[in-house]
């Protein structure tokens, strides 16, 4: 199983002094090649603030503050929860693609027992 991950779209949200300070990211996990019988394709997207306040009121920072510019892609996959959305793939490969549930048929010659 070839699975490739790219990130597909990313909006930086820039404070006033220039410096991103949220991001909205958006990753495209695809299995093998399209065409192929085990291609499978979804994709995560995940909102991350440079803070993030905890129930306690304590504050947790999830990236230094830096230019749009200063941003990359290696950045940018460490902010993304990406074990997470393995996790999730794999799962989906496993239930769609190796182990997908079984397809019933009708069975239109059945007589209703006497």
């Amino acid at each position: 199983m070839a699975v490739t991950k790219t990130i597909t779209k990313c909006t930086p949200y820039v404070n006033s002094s220039s410096k991103v300070d949220k991001w909205d990211i958006t990753m495209t996990y695809k299995n093998d090649s399209e065409g192929d019988s085990t291609y499978y394709v979804s994709t995560f997207s995940t909102t991350v603030n440079q803070t993030h306040t905890n129930s306690d009121g304590s504050t947790t920072t999830n990236f230094t503050l830096k230019a749009k510019g200063s941003w990359t892609n290696a950045n940018l996959l460490a902010i993304c929860p990406v074990s997470l959305w393995d996790t999730v793939f794999a799962s989906q490969v496993d239930s769609v693609i190796t182990n997908p549930p079984a397809e019933s048929t009708p069975d239109e010659a059945f007589s209703v027992p006497s």
